[in-house]
């Protein structure tokens, strides 16, 4: 199937209304999940985008929880957070994920004690909000609840939805650097202390077969009028959520498009190391090798429409791709492609309804 430019993108809303009530659902990661989640806001005119009259649209984002971990005694959702942080403008800006004006005092005191793990950091500000969550959690609080009462301080102006409020981590399997001996850490481990960097055979979503979907998870991928898959990380990302049971089967059912944007241009990931994690799986870092990973509904896949980079190519039998400019330099830039994706759904999203 041929890519069409940007320029030919339908211009025509559902039933014909130029201005429409859009619900969007995005399936994201982490920073460059919530950056892209910027841009929806843009588009829709919510959260720190909205003006004076409140908007009618809705966004739900339905955010990986594979990367979670028990560290120090306390419950770490990095993307969760990444989002919460961004969408609530308490971001660290140079490094997009952490809190802003951040302080390292506990960090320092856990190193003076020997305390392991050494190559993973919490700051001060970041430490509390990973205290609140711990001790809801066992308090017998769900993760869907305690996100909702973290969201309480930051009002991001979406609904920030974890994939599960079961365990469902991502783990890696490698060849340790040093005795040569198979075996699966945490994807942490692997992210952070090896950067990708050491002998890698396989993934293992733990936990993820018996999980399932969190609680409105499904119903907003179902009642959704357009269903947009980040540019995430296809792998740990996106696959983390996809492996939960009862979401591919809510997006395969869905009445809504499915619209994915792909994660690389010129064959490299947007951000992050998504090419390191496709090597593994044996799929290149092209989008059209992407797309091709994540299919057609019209076959066993999730796709209806696959978004590429201007000058991009690509072919999947049963989606339909276009062509538009990828890069998200800041939330307008970032609202357009956003605005493409809509559109090719037959919606056209005026941010002041």
């Amino acid at each position: 199937m041929s890519v069409t430019p940007l320029g030919h993108v339908p211009q025509l809303a559902r039933d014909g209304l130029v201005s429409v009530t859009v619900k969007v659902t995005v399936l994201v990661g982490g920073v460059g999940g919530a950056r892209f989640l910027l841009g929806v806001q843009h588009l829709l005119g919510l959260g720190q985008f909205q003006d004076s009259g409140k908007s009618a649209h809705e966004l739900t984002a339905v955010v990986n929880v594979g990367d979670d971990a028990w560290m120090f005694g306390v419950r770490i959702c990095p993307d969760l957070d990444t989002c919460m942080y961004t969408l609530g403008g308490g971001i660290d800006p140079e490094r997009g994920w952490g809190h802003r004006d951040e302080t390292w005092h506990a960090k320092q005191e856990l190193a003076a004690y020997g305390v392991q793990p050494d190559w993973f950091g919490l700051g001060d500000r970041d430490l509390a909000t990973h205290l609140v969550r711990s001790q809801m959690l066992r308090a017998g609080y769900p993760l869907s609840q305690v996100t909702e009462a973290l969201c309480g301080r930051w009002s991001p102006g979406a609904r920030l939805l974890p994939a599960s409020d079961n365990r469902s981590e991502t783990h890696v399997v490698i060849t340790d650097p040093e005795d040569g001996e198979k075996k699966a850490i945490h994807f942490q481990e692997w992210w952070v202390r090896y950067r990708a960097q050491v002998p890698t055979h396989s993934f293992a979503f733990v936990g993820a077969d018996a999980a399932t979907a969190g609680p409105g998870v499904v119903e907003a991928i179902e009642t959704a009028d357009v269903v947009l898959i980040a540019p995430s990380n296809p792998v740990v990302s996106i696959g983390s959520i996809l492996n939960i049971p009862g979401i591919r089967g809510a997006l395969r059912t869905t009445t809504a498009r499915v619209i994915g944007y792909s994660p690389i241009i010129d064959g490299k990931p947007l951000r992050g190391m998504a090419d390191e994690c496709l090597s593994v799986i044996g799929v290149d870092s092209t989008s059209e090798a992407v797309g091709i990973h994540y299919g057609a509904r019209s076959g066993t896949g999730i796709l209806d429409a696959w978004l590429v980079h201007e000058g991009d190519r690509a072919e999947i039998d049963g989606v339909e791709v276009r062509a538009v400019p990828l890069l998200m330099k800041d939330p307008a830039t970032t609202a357009d492609m956003v605005r493409a994706g809509v559109e090719v759904a037959g919606l056209k999203v005026d941010p002041r309804r």
